[in-house]
């Protein structure tokens, strides 16, 4: 991580300060104008848990939360969440245990290579916030917006239900 010597002089090179509070923790870094928010979480903040996917925003990989709200960070610059707040997959169980959501995906095995797992969860997080007991139907109409490639969704279905069960 940068010092904030070093923030200065790169700031004042077309790089901007960019302050917001991340899963819980107020931090700050450089962003191009240009960067993206994934791109920044990743290599500014060194989480690495947030994935880079399609770059498109279609596949979800990406995704986290702004504000309590799902976003694909791969089509959002990080210049535009100043001030704001995100969550990341690191966020969802600080510290060795495992989130009641985290648990149904390992007891469900809903999931394999793990690729677009970070952005299942944390849209999981958000499906059960608003709807604590969804049908299947709902479940795969929310999750939509999440590619998986390895399971073939069942298992995730699984997982969800089990993690309503939990919660």
């Amino acid at each position: 991580m940068a010092t904030d010597a070093e923030m200065a002089v790169r700031a004042a090179e077309d790089f901007r300060i960019v302050r917001l509070v991340v899963n819980g923790e107020a931090r700050s870094g450089l962003a191009e104008p240009r960067t993206l928010l994934v791109d920044f979480i990743r290599h500014e903040l060194g989480l690495t848990g947030t994935h880079v996917g399609c770059e498109h925003g279609v596949c979800g990989a990406c995704t986290v939360r702004l504000n309590g709200h799902l976003i694909r960070s791969c089509i959002t610059f990080a210049v535009q969440v100043e001030g704001q707040e995100i969550e990341t997959v690191e966020g969802l169980a600080p510290g060795a245990d495992l989130h009641p959501i985290q648990e149904a995906y390992q007891e469900a095995h809903a999931l394999q290579c793990g690729f677009c797992t970070p952005g299942l969860l944390l849209a999981t997080q958000s499906l059960l916030e608003e709807n604590p007991a969804p049908s299947d139907a709902e479940i795969r109409e929310y999750l939509a917006g999440n590619i998986c490639r390895c399971t073939g969704y069942t298992n995730i279905v699984r997982a969800v239900q089990i993690a309503a069960a939990k919660l």
